[in-house]
């Protein structure tokens, strides 16, 4: 039976920026669904004051949807798509940057539903949480000062982190640019950071959120490489790739790897698919 490729985006994104894969997998023959996760998508809140002439006093203090949303919710979310989609066949569950985050939450709770777990340069937190992998000497090249430069309103006043992607500072577009698409033209790289929105949660998890040997460990598994991302840096992906094994020496990562940074594989997305319909390859026969 054909797979479905379920497509989980990264911090402040939404299945908009699947839009170009999806086409391209679709071109190969392979069915896909892009997820917003919830406050997300038609789901995000864009204040009146993100627009131009911006109000940066408004934008600090306006409400947004996300608030309150909580890692057990994407996860709860995720799950209700992924049960829709395997009434059809095997599920291959596709996870980028902060996405791996809810996979793996997902695949704890409910291997049942994944026939393969693909991480694309994504946190699958095994011996840390997330956020203590930030103090870790494999994170030492990430530019942390990007995306701290440009939140515009106290996270714990306003219950979310909100970020200003629309700024028009010059020092601060370099450095978005450095972080997420260095390997992209200026167009490229001004057309993905409008897709962006501005609010994101706050919950990274708790230990119970790591991947599980009994539940998440069952699952054959992919790791694809990026080699040139530096918002996960490519010695972070090697560590979640090696603790991953270590967790589950029996069902090791299938090892994948694409010249890209953290952005570039969804710009230009044809490499990608193609790796993508070789992982589909390895899908057990149909009995």
């Amino acid at each position: 039976m054909q797979p479905t490729f379920v497509l989980v985006h990264g911090a402040f994104a939404n299945s908009f920026s699947f839009a170009p894969l999806q086409a391209e997998l679709g071109l190969l023959g392979h069915r896909s669904v892009a997820v917003d996760l919830p406050g997300h998508g038609f789901a995000a809140t864009f204040p009146q004051a993100y627009q131009a002439p911006q109000d940066l006093a408004g934008l600090a203090t306006t409400p947004g949807a996300i608030k309150g949303v909580t890692l057990a919710d994407n996860a709860a979310h995720l799950i209700g798509i992924l049960e829709r989609a395997k009434r059809n066949g095997p599920v291959i569950l596709v996870s980028h940057s902060r996405g791996g985050m809810t996979a793996t939450v997902a695949a704890n709770q409910r291997p049942d539903l994944i026939d393969r777990i693909v991480y694309v340069s994504a946190w699958c937190p095994v011996d840390l949480d997330v956020s203590a992998y930030y103090a870790e000497p494999e994170m030492a090249t990430a530019d942390a000062t990007a995306l701290a430069s440009a939140i515009v309103a106290n996270p714990a006043e306003l219950g979310l982190l909100r970020s200003n992607f629309r700024t028009a500072d010059p020092g601060v577009l370099a450095a978005f640019k450095e972080a997420f698409l260095a390997d992209g033209t200026d167009e490229e790289f001004m057309v993905f950071l409008n897709t962006f929105q501005p609010d994101e949660n706050l919950d990274a998890g708790t230990p119970d959120d790591r991947a599980q040997a009994d539940s998440w460990g069952r699952i054959p598994k992919t790791y694809v490489r990026l080699t040139e991302d530096t918002s996960v840096p490519l010695a972070m992906q090697d560590r979640m790739i090696r603790e991953g094994d270590a967790l589950t020496p029996e069902n090791p990562y299938d090892v994948r790897t694409l010249t890209s940074s953290h952005l570039k594989w969804l710009v230009e997305p044809a490499p990608a698919a193609r790796v993508l319909g070789e992982v589909a390859g390895l899908l057990p026969a149909a009995s």
